[in-house]
């Protein structure tokens, strides 16, 4: 069978060089729509180190290190997985959101335009023409299919939704990993129209259909025949070959085919059967009547004509991505090759149109991508279908880092810690300071801490550096000098109102600011594209009448350096910064737990800006209040009620 080659596909000694295979466990860093009663439960069945209830999972990762680990659970037990992979274009992570009375068109983040431009190792300019060498490509997507195959169950379907510049590439791996004979179909999915590229382009045909691959694991693969509905006006349904009955049943007719004499019995008994004047007997279908058209089932065939693309979609589906798909397609491709409770995975998820679908075909999900906001387009999507089942939000968070830290610093944890601080500094524009176990830098007269890859920056923190800050004097070397800037990948719950508390103690003008995650990738660090941001801040007020508790979003004041500043003026409300805000009433020191939330919709533009809680029974409870922004960055307080 010819076979596609490209550079690093083989090594130097003409062996086949293996996709990575990094397995990390998975962080779920919330739990949403569970009620208290399943929570509990599901702690109980930990704790006793039984099996819980399978929950849906949304996360936030590289699939090049998502999908290894999703081997170690999932390996042949996935039934159908869907993906529709970018190709070359950095607008595949841009979307639309309201500011005010103003539209925001957010590009896509650094991390995001670092993804594209590290897998097929492009340049800012090659990006920019979306100019990706093909070879390049097809290494990325080799690495992909070869995980997607293993996780596939001996039933299982592979759906590939293909750009039209590389699906001759794309079906020859296909054919590769799943081998030929287990192609199924071409799907093309004609949408009608001018076509894209119409008025572009003068000499070619307007482009107005993609195409979808479907291969099978094995010759058993799971398929449930589709069905779509032919449409006959009543006053024409004789000229389509249609006949009525005495009762006035409309049925169209076929030859009676290996039919056996007993069948045909059966068949009559129940007025199936229908004599021609010929005396020759064929067997009736009976169609359905809605007003003035007859309506026929037919067996819908490899080209789909009848579903738009997502540019005439209703307001209500339209997400603002400009590569979404529709649902309708999405669950047709679902309902063809899975049954009931099957586990449908989508690594490429966008803004999550195969979580959504396979939801509300009470289908079991795993849907991933890159993109922190899709994360949070696709949480949204979800909320809004009634009843939605709970699902968690995951990451490989610390395991990951921990990974890059050893392969990067060595396996020396003393020199793992000094190297790291060093590099993070480094990227920070700050001097190395020595000598002290919680200040590690000075960076404009002001001192800085380094939090650890493994742990977010906690309350003790805090106290610690506050402590040494006051101990060391002036450790900046500044008589005038009483600023921290605390550096960390994740920050505690309950850490703000602390952390003033504490600064204000000791006097220190306290300030927090995220490491990127772009810091683990060499090419971003070397293309100088890291970029620090301060947290949020928010306040939150808390009032309780007996049992009853009421929280009340008073003020959220968010870092502005990627928001243009039309955009800035635009806003006439702090609370025009906000896009979601969740609440657990009862955080046990684990898990974000999402018991209420309210969120911006085009349907539902305005944000309540207070929520109320009854609490079942008395006793000393932890409020944990969750913001994300227009951005899709995330705040989090905490904040105590003694309930009598």
């Amino acid at each position: 069978m010819p076979e596609l080659v490209w550079d690093g596909k083989f090594d130097h000694d003409g062996r086949r060089v293996a996709p990575l295979k990094v397995a990390l466990p998975f962080q779920t860093i919330e739990t949403v729509n569970e009620s208290g009663q399943d929570r509990q439960r599901s702690l109980d069945l930990f704790t006793s180190g039984r099996d819980t209830d399978w929950r849906n999972r949304l996360v936030w990762g590289d699939k090049k290190y998502v999908l290894p680990s999703l081997l170690a659970e999932f390996a042949g037990q996935v039934d159908l997985i869907y993906i529709d992979p970018p190709f070359a274009t950095g607008q595949d992570f841009s979307f639309e959101v309201e500011v005010g009375d103003r539209e925001l068109l957010k590009e896509p983040s650094m991390i995001e335009v670092k993804a594209y431009r590290d897998t097929w190792a492009v340049s800012r300019d090659e990006l920019a023409r979306g100019v990706v060498p093909l070879d390049r490509y097809l290494a990325w997507f080799h690495e992909a299919i070869v995980h997607l195959h293993e996780l596939l169950a001996a039933t299982g379907s592979i759906w590939v939704h293909v750009d039209y510049r590389v699906a001759f590439h794309v079906k020859c791996i296909l054919d590769e990993v799943f081998q030929p004979d287990n192609f199924r179909n071409d799907v093309v999915w004609s949408y009608g129209g001018s076509g894209r590229g119409a008025k572009a382009i003068a000499a070619q045909y307007p482009r107005n259909h993609d195409i979808l691959l479907w291969y099978g694991k094995s010759s058993n693969t799971t398929y449930q025949p589709q069905y779509v509905a032919k449409r006959t006006p009543v006053a024409s349904a004789s000229k389509s070959g249609y006949q009525h009955d005495a009762d006035g049943r409309w049925f169209k007719t076929a030859p009676r085919g290996d039919y056996t004499d007993e069948s045909i019995a059966d068949l009559d008994a129940v007025g199936r059967v229908h004599r021609t004047s010929s005396g020759n007997l064929r067997i009736k279908y009976f169609l359905r009547q809605e007003g003035n058209e007859i309506i026929e089932d037919v067996l819908l065939g490899d080209t789909w004509t009848d579903i738009p693309d997502a540019m005439h979609l209703p307001d209500a589906e339209k997400t603002g991505y400009s590569t979404q798909k529709p649902v309708a397609l999405l669950r047709r491709v679902i309902e063809s090759s899975t049954r009931p409770d099957a586990l449908v995975l989508d690594c490429f998820a966008g803004s999550g149109t195969t979580a959504v679908a396979a939801e509300s075909l009470g289908r079991r999900w795993i849907s991933c991508d890159l993109s922190r906001f899709a994360v949070h387009v696709a949480r949204k999507r979800l909320l809004s279908i009634p009843d939605v089942r709970p699902f968690v939000v995951q990451n490989l968070g610390k395991y990951e880092r921990q990974v890059w830290q050893s392969a990067e610093f060595g396996a020396i944890a003393e020199n793992q810690t000094s190297e790291y601080r060093r590099f993070i500094l480094g990227l920070y524009n700050a001097r190395s300071m020595e000598g002290n176990a919680w200040l590690h830098g000075v960076k404009n007269g002001r001192a800085v801490h380094v939090g650890t890859v493994d742990s977010p920056v906690t309350v003790g923190d805090v106290r610690q550096i506050a402590t040494e800050f006051r101990r060391a004097g002036s450790p900046v070397g500044s008589a005038s000098g009483n600023g921290v800037d605390v550096l960390g990948w994740d920050f505690a719950f309950e850490l703000n109102e602390v952390a003033k508390q504490e600064a204000a103690r000791a006097r220190i003008d306290l300030r927090f600011v995220r490491i990127p995650r772009e810091v683990l990738d060499k090419r971003a660090v070397a293309q100088g594209d890291i970029k620090f941001f301060e947290l949020a801040s928010l306040s939150v007020a808390l009032h309780q009448d007996g049992r009853q508790a009421r929280v009340q979003l008073t003020d959220f004041v968010i870092p502005v350096d990627e928001v243009p500043e039309d955009i800035q003026r635009a806003v006439k409300h702090w609370s025009e910064w906000i896009d979601y805000w969740a609440v657990d009433w009862a955080n046990q020191d684990d898990t974000f737990h999402n018991e209420w939330q309210t969120y911006r919709s085009k349907g539902h533009p305005e944000l309540d800006l207070s929520t109320s809680h009854t609490y079942p029974e008395s006793g000393a409870y932890t409020v944990v209040v969750k913001v994300i922004d227009i951005l899709g960055n995330d705040t989090t307080k905490s904040l105590k009620i003694e309930v009598a």
